[in-house]
């Protein structure tokens, strides 16, 4: 577990799937009702198993506030059948590819986005890129990625590809 402005980071376990599940979900609902276009699928239970294996492999993690799960996101060392649909033969390359990184309506919009960010780049991997992707109409998305330093590399099937060099 470790410790981040007041906030905790600790790998999920199996016993935080139905959680971490509810929460994508009531966030992805949330989305819908603000027409912000991301994780529609979510809420069909698209991703469900994935999310479960993520868990289950050691790879998702939760962002808690005293004992409130806030957040939560996925770190994959190896490209997801997914990233390798995305990245083509670019997700041989060394990275680490982020997903699903996500907080709470209420913990949006004061810098904990960017923590994290900063966290997964300084505190755990031997990788040379974070890569990412995320839906080319979500505007707000896209800038925050920009903001935080990650350049646009290309664009598949309505999916802006986003890379950030964290070690030289």
């Amino acid at each position: 577990m470790t410790k981040l402005e007041g906030f905790q980071i600790k790998v999920a376990t199996t016993e935080d799937s139905d959680q971490i599940i509810s929460m994508l979900k009531d966030l992805a609902m949330w989305m819908r009702e603000n027409e912000i276009k991301q994780w529609g699928y979510l809420l069909e239970g698209g991703d469900d198993k994935e999310i479960e294996q993520s868990i289950l492999s050691g790879e998702t993690y939760l962002v808690i506030k005293d004992t409130e799960l806030v957040g939560t996101f996925t770190i994959l060392e190896v490209p997801s059948e997914w990233d390798r649909y995305v990245w083509g033969e670019d997700a041989s390359i060394d990275g680490l590819y982020l997903h699903r990184l996500a907080l709470i309506p209420s913990f949006m919009n004061i810098g904990l986005g960017r923590s994290l960010l900063n966290w997964i780049q300084s505190n755990r991997y031997d990788k040379e890129y974070i890569r990412l992707d995320c839906v080319s109409e979500n505007r707000r998305l896209n800038r925050f990625y920009k903001e935080n330093g990650f350049e646009l590399v290309g664009t598949k099937d309505g999916h802006n590809k986003y890379e950030k060099m964290i070690r030289s």
